[in-house]
């Protein structure tokens, strides 16, 4: 090992002593600033992922929408289908209405499905927390599972259901009445908004509550893993009928701004957080700056043994190195150990506050997800110990700039 690696290993660790309160105090700073940047990017990122599967699973890697109502929607189908890397497609109509059970009425979204298709573009079976799918029909319902709690309905109890056709048929003086049909299932996906504001029914039903004939809004389509899902929708695109107003669009290109807004704060959060990797450099830096202060005498020493400025900048250079590297890998430690238990964490604080309401009403999850790409996490390691060792520049630079004579006679 060459000498100057020895002296800075000696440095950090003096013999009789597991580690000096000035390398201690440096290797937490560097950790709290690590284990912070981890936990933060970890969150934010988990937010971003849980949003981008939810939309995936509930409209698909693909939507294609018209201005208007979709006619002919079995032919659009079958040749959507037939698209390389469409695994499959599934017609929907939505809408508003309102839901009444026990005199408590309700107005949640309507989403008419295709039970046969269904399951090829959106997993609802996976959703599906009490009933079964296969017991949807034009007579039957499935309610999310708040919807379902604030309503006071179960399995086997009779909602009525009314659209806004009921209005318009009123004042053409013909009578639309209230469809009745029996609660066989209830689904729950994880989302705030859309566990308590849900009702699947067929799509012949939803057909017939707002009297669309044979027509959809609009096809989600699955299109196999891997594929860029921008470079389906132009394929889709170049089969739809030219003349209409029919368009395919991407989950990306339909939640662009939304996506970019989580993606922008992301990016300023880690960046406000790096300061603390910062700060914990100019603490570095000013230990080693002491060091170098304590021991100008040795270090003239060592020029005077034959050491080159070259050799005794390194010494310094290292010990920012490897306090870089120790902070990394403890920072990394604390910070795996504080996601693995975030969620009792958090409902802990929860139950002293009574604040997890407003986590549900303004964050749309009940428990914290975690998920950090790859590459964030390489730029958080890289960039700590590239930090790290240039605050170890500055005191390299004055210890090599020190001329042996004079070091020497230093008092």
């Amino acid at each position: 090992m060459p000498w100057y690696l020895y002296l800075a290993l000696k440095q950090l660790f003096p013999t009789g002593k597991r580690l000096s309160f000035f390398t201690a105090i440096s290797i937490l700073g560097v950790a709290l600033g690590v284990a912070t940047l981890v936990v933060t990017n970890s969150v934010m990122g988990g937010f971003g992922h849980e949003i981008r599967r939810m939309i995936i699973d509930t409209q698909g890697d693909v939507q294609i929408r018209a201005r208007g109502l979709i006619e002919n929607s079995g032919a659009l189908v079958d040749e959507v289908a037939k698209v390389p890397g469409v695994l499959g497609v599934t017609p929907f109509a939505e809408g508003v209405g309102m839901i009444e059970y026990g005199r408590k009425p309700a107005f949640p979204l309507i989403q008419g499905i295709d039970v046969n298709r269904v399951n090829d573009v959106i997993p609802l079976n996976r959703f599906i927390r009490v009933g079964s799918l296969d017991e949807l029909d034009d007579d039957t319902v499935i309610l999310s599972s708040q919807l379902a709690y604030s309503l006071g309905v179960q399995i086997g109890g009779t909602v009525t259901i009314s659209s806004p056709l009921l209005i318009e048929r009123l004042k053409s003086d013909e009578v639309f009445l209230p469809r009745e049909l029996v609660v066989v299932g209830i689904f729950e996906i994880g989302h705030q908004q859309l566990d308590s504001n849900t009702v699947l029914v067929t799509l012949r039903r939803m057909q017939d509550l707002y009297g669309l004939g044979e027509a959809v809004h609009g096809l989600n389509v699955k299109i196999a893993e891997n594929l860029d899902p921008d470079a389906m929708a132009t394929r889709i695109n170049a089969v739809l009928p030219r003349q209409s107003e029919i368009v395919a669009r991407s989950w990306l290109e339909a939640n662009t701004e939304f996506l970019f807004v989580l993606q922008m704060e992301k990016n300023l959060v880690s960046i406000l957080l790096m300061a603390i990797i910062l700060v914990a450099s100019f603490s570095i830096m000013s230990s080693l700056l002491t060091t170098v202060v304590r021991k100008t005498r040795e270090i003239g020493l060592l020029g005077a043994l034959g050491g080159s400025a070259r050799q005794i900048a390194a010494s310094f250079c290292v010990q920012g190195f490897l306090i870089g590297v120790i902070g990394t890998g403890a920072g990394l430690l604390f910070g795996f150990s504080f996601l693995a238990l975030r969620n009792d964490i958090l409902h802990a604080v929860n139950r002293l506050t009574g604040s997890q309401e407003a986590l549900e009403r303004f964050y749309q999850f009940s428990n914290v997800p975690a998920h950090i790409e790859t590459v964030d996490l390489v730029v958080i390691i890289v960039g700590t110990i590239v930090i790290s060792t240039l605050a170890g520049v500055f005191p390299a630079w004055r210890a090599s700039k020190l001329k042996p004579v004079e070091a020497l006679r230093n008092e």
